[in-house]
């Protein structure tokens, strides 16, 4: 009975090691016949053949690119190629509770990057109407805002609003997975130091730089806004 227990338990562990380079195959199949979104693929028999595998091999890699959203199933055009919700397929792994240390971090260093490179964007996209909206958005923060080093309540409303300027949806997205992770970090014991309440570039001093200013002007201001974040990441 315990030999019987060892075979089935090698027998999963080779079909799951087929299927992971079946999977990694069929993405490069379908790069080299250069198909693109809205084409069909070739029939599971097909595949079958040209890779060698059972058509219940085929299957379930076809399944893991469907969870993936690489491909989907269209009436009378069979499986086609589709363009994949990323931030969607992210989203249900962006949990800071189930990501390891090292990648917290690296999270919480992506967003301070994105902040800093975003001044050309807004500078370009920016409106009057952003403007009074940026206004109105710092008009209800507390006085000492400047001090404060994470508020998630304001930075959902003040930066959401600097991501929504910059025209760039996908950035938008990643954004908002990536303060939950910010927040998170931030309370969370993992950055090398306390931070210190001294007194930064404010929300409302970048609506200032963003009305009068220069995009290098507000480069120069956001970095200065996060330096309590970038201190807190370097001994």
């Amino acid at each position: 009975m315990e030999i019987e227990e060892i075979k089935k338990s090698f027998k999963s562990i080779d079909t799951s090691s087929l299927v992971d380079k079946v999977e990694a195959n069929l993405v490069a199949l379908l790069q080299e016949r250069k198909l693109k979104v809205g084409d069909s693929i070739p029939k599971e028999l097909e595949l079958a053949e040209t890779l060698g595998v059972s058509r219940t091999v085929i299957r379930e890699a076809l399944l893991r690119l469907k969870v993936m959203g690489l491909i989907e199933s269209k009436k009378k055009k069979g499986a086609v190629i589709t363009s994949p919700d990323l931030f969607g397929v992210m989203s249900k792994s962006m949990n800071p509770h189930i990501l390891d240390q090292e990648t917290l971090k690296e999270m919480f260093e992506i967003r301070l990057v994105l902040e800093i490179g975003m001044a050309d964007f807004i500078f370009q996209r920016i409106t009057r109407k952003d403007i009074e909206d940026l206004k109105e958005i710092v008009r209800n923060e507390p006085p000492a805002t400047q001090y404060h080093l994470f508020n998630i309540e304001h930075e959902i409303a003040f930066h959401g609003k600097l991501y929504e300027i910059t025209g760039n949806n996908t950035m938008k997205k990643f954004q908002k997975m990536l303060l939950p992770i910010f927040d998170y970090v931030h309370h969370s014991g993992l950055l090398k130091k306390p931070g210190s309440l001294k007194k930064f570039v404010s929300h409302k001093g970048l609506v200032d730089i963003i009305e009068d200013g220069s995009p290098e002007l507000f480069r120069n201001a956001m970095r200065n806004h996060l330096e309590n974040h970038f201190a807190r990441l370097f001994e």
